[in-house]
């Protein structure tokens, strides 16, 4: 039986994964800036998948309460200040700092290093993306290894949740050539292994 996933944030990120989860079969709850739903929906999923601003991160936490302990939480954000810099790195990560605020959760990052136009398939121009997958709890790792893999992606195990400071700063690498550098967002990251 698959997981219920439950879903904090319901912007392009959020909505691309609920329709991607979705496709695959999982039930699927989402819920935007609502602090008691917030909290009822992380208390219902199996898996939580925290979709927010990283500006936004403590709120959503404080929101959900005890209500990530023990559960597979995925940390999709992207570390980034108000003015698209990046925020931390090298000594820590977001992933790492959320473990800190949440030491009942199994943090897994996750998802970060793909626009979100493209998370719901996996896929970019018929090509499978790579989906890089760091935790630190073997089973809530696994857990997102199969979401990822459900979606269309081609998941990779990035080894231990201290391997997110590379991660986020892949992310930013890919907002970079995005937008700054005006890819576009049609783009992505694919390890040939």
């Amino acid at each position: 039986m698959k997981p219920k996933i439950a879903i904090i944030g319901k912007g392009n990120v959020g909505s691309a994964l609920k329709k991607g989860l979705e496709r695959a079969g999982y039930d699927v709850r989402a819920v935007g800036k609502e602090p008691k739903a917030a909290r009822e929906t992380a208390s219902w999923g199996d898996v939580i998948i925290l979709a927010v601003p990283f500006s936004e991160v403590d709120n959503a936490l404080r929101e959900m309460g005890d209500a990530v302990n023990g559960k597979t939480f995925v940390d999709v954000t992207n570390v980034l200040t108000p003015d698209f810099k990046l925020a931390l790195g090298f000594n820590t990560s977001g992933a790492e700092e959320l473990q800190k605020k949440a030491p009942k959760a199994k943090i897994v990052k996750a998802f970060n290093t793909v626009f979100a136009g493209n998370m719901s398939t996996g896929k970019v121009k018929g090509e499978k993306l790579t989906l890089f997958v760091a935790g630190d709890d073997h089973a809530a790792k696994q857990h997102v290894l199969e979401l990822g893999q459900d979606i269309g992606f081609d998941a990779v195990d990035a080894g231990p949740l201290q391997n997110a400071r590379w991660l986020e700063t892949l992310g930013y690498l890919n907002i970079q050539l995005g937008y700054t550098l005006k890819m576009g967002t049609d783009i992505g990251f694919r390890l040939v292994h």
